[in-house]
């Protein structure tokens, strides 16, 4: 006979440890949750450099936890220490490098399709994020200097002359880490970083007052071109340059041909939920960040989580 999970969680971000946990909490058990990176927090891991803080009150937003995960401010390794500790200590069972290619309801069981397997699920939580797929730009890049291209800070050397793309909180904090062992530009296509948070804004303007991060702001760059095998950015509003590297950080997208194949419905780019994060699709739910709603917010993921959780456990009551 096939195994029918109770719960299967797409994604192992804080949303779904949430949903996981909180539910266990519940007593609800048989929970899997799968991911398709090599372990928890993959946002967390690939885009936060290291030693970055990590704020419960995200922007300045103040958050209540309304669940029973108690999490405080801290860094990125103590972040990525607690989930660990989380998802131990209540037996939750992970699966990663599992990547699901679509979700369809039979009956009263979800089908969630792997590699060359179907698992069957009561109830199916989906907490993708926006930042497992970045944006990237609209012209596209020669081959040849697609290794100098990149949306994280892991192949960046020491020296190198390294243009960042972007006016959020993640392309700040990216210009303002490797300027302190590189010549760094950051391109925004806005006059004023606005975007981002306070603790970013005062950090930028710090970094270029002290001519450590060099502003191009107000310019659109139109394309890229290889040039001796380095890469030549061609801006719009002001003469080209030539660099190592160049860094985008300009958002994610939410992963729409996976959610229409699942059959969540989209509004405005974003999945139709109610307000316990339902869709239309009884049983399946949507959570944290691809709901854009909780804008990278820790607390607001948790709060997601709970949310679901205590609404399977009323249903099942």
């Amino acid at each position: 006979m096939q195994r029918v999970y109770e719960m299967v969680i797409v994604g192992a971000g804080p949303a779904g440890i949430a949903a996981a946990v909180e539910s266990y909490l519940l007593g609800i058990r048989d929970i899997l949750m799968l991911e398709k990176d090599e372990n928890h927090n993959a946002t967390i891991r690939k885009y936060y450099k290291d030693n970055k803080r990590v704020d419960k009150d995200w922007k300045g937003q103040k958050v209540e936890l309304d669940g029973n995960i108690y999490f405080l401010d801290g860094t990125k390794e103590t972040t990525l220490d607690f989930f660990d500790e989380v998802i131990q200590s209540h037996g939750i069972e992970l699966k990663t490098h599992t990547e699901v290619s679509k979700i369809v309801k039979n009956g009263d069981i979800f089908e969630i399709s792997i590699a060359g397997e179907i698992l069957h699920a009561k109830y199916v939580v989906v907490t993708i994020g926006r930042m497992g797929k970045p944006n990237k730009p609209e012209y596209k890049i020669p081959s040849s200097i697609k290794s100098k291209v990149g949306y994280t800070l892991d192949d960046c050397k020491d020296g190198e002359k390294i243009l960042v793309v972007g006016g959020g909180d993640s392309a700040i904090e990216y210009a303002v880490d490797l300027s302190t062992k590189n010549e760094v530009a950051i391109c925004y296509r806005r006059a004023t970083f606005r975007r981002a948070n306070p603790t970013n804004q005062k950090d930028i303007a710090n970094a270029i007052a002290h001519k450590e991060v060099r502003a191009i702001l107000n310019v659109n760059i139109s394309g890229l071109e290889d040039q001796d095998g380095r890469v030549k950015v061609l801006f719009d509003e002001v003469e080209n340059e030539v660099y190592d590297r160049v860094i985008y950080a300009i958002g994610g997208t939410t992963p729409s041909a996976f959610l229409a194949s699942s059959g969540i419905e989209e509004k405005d780019g974003k999945p139709v939920h109610d307000e316990n994060y339902e869709t239309a699709t009884k049983g399946l739910f949507v959570a944290g960040d691809i709901t854009q709603e909780s804008g990278g917010s820790i607390a607001l993921g948790l709060n997601h989580g709970y949310k679901i959780a205590c609404h399977i456990n009323a249903q099942k009551s």
